[in-house]
């Protein structure tokens, strides 16, 4: 790892105590660094909001920023999701017999953050924490037709897609926020369906993807409409556990 990240890290790790405001001097000597090194540090990291330097009496010294706060509250929500998800799916896994994943949007890709596998002797290859493209799948797809059409079109235009094909899936973003589910065939894996369905929190954004998978074979008629029914009240019923309103009728 690079020294000076490496370093970085050492001064924020000084902040240990809830409250704790400490003195370029104190961090210097605790960090066993020279108070120049240290300064240029805490001023890159003050400027990225990881550190933030106290006002009018306190104008020495330094604590840990809001953004921390952020990233930490990040990772929460990320826990809650998959602690308050992870007994819908296993009860949802065990119903359909197929695989059910829980995915979210990473940046500018999907991350697959909690898996049930079927009890099917064909099973899929895909791992928790493994990242896709927004644009494959069901369940990325999903989360990119909720994005803000700006955000949509900003990540389209990076595409390595002739112009017709990006309007093809603007179009396909479109119909998927319209109809309130994705559908994908053969995208990740061949001759494999996805089904996905959202999943709120109570400010009523969309936080996860609730996806199933299996062979296409399975995936038609009469069981194709129990699967997207199953799947649809499982994704709504995390929703409510994460304290959103669900319309029913």
């Amino acid at each position: 790892m690079n020294q000076s990240v490496l370093k970085a890290l050492t001064l924020l790790d000084l902040f240990q105590d809830e409250n704790n405001k400490l003195s370029l001097k104190e961090i210097a000597e605790q960090a066993g660094m020279s108070k120049s090194t240290t300064y240029r540090l805490l001023a890159a990291l003050e400027q990225k909001g990881y550190v933030s330097r106290g006002k009018g009496r306190e104008s020495g010294t330094y604590c840990l920023g809001l953004k921390l706060m952020e990233l930490g509250n990040l990772v929460a929500s990320r826990i809650e999701i998959r602690q308050i998800a992870l007994p819908f799916m296993q009860a949802l896994a065990k119903e359909i017999n197929e695989v059910v994943h829980l995915v979210i949007k990473n940046h500018d890709q999907a991350t697959y953050i909690e898996k049930v596998e079927s009890t099917r002797a064909l099973r899929l290859y895909t791992k928790v924490g493994k990242s896709v493209p927004l644009y494959l799948g069901s369940g990325p797809k999903l989360l990119f037709a909720y994005l803000p059409e700006a955000k949509q079109q900003e990540i389209v235009q990076r595409l390595e897609l002739p112009l017709e094909k990006k309007e093809n899936v603007i179009q396909e973003l479109r119909d998927i926020r319209k109809n309130g589910f994705a559908y994908s065939v053969g995208e990740q894996d061949e001759d494999t369906t996805g089904i996905s369905y959202p999943v709120f929190n109570h400010h009523h954004d969309m936080v996860a993807s609730l996806t199933i998978s299996g062979l296409s074979t399975r995936f038609c008629g009469e069981n194709l409409q129990k699967l997207k029914k199953d799947t649809k009240q499982a994704a709504n019923r995390i929703s409510e556990k994460l304290g959103y309103q669900v319309k029913y009728g």
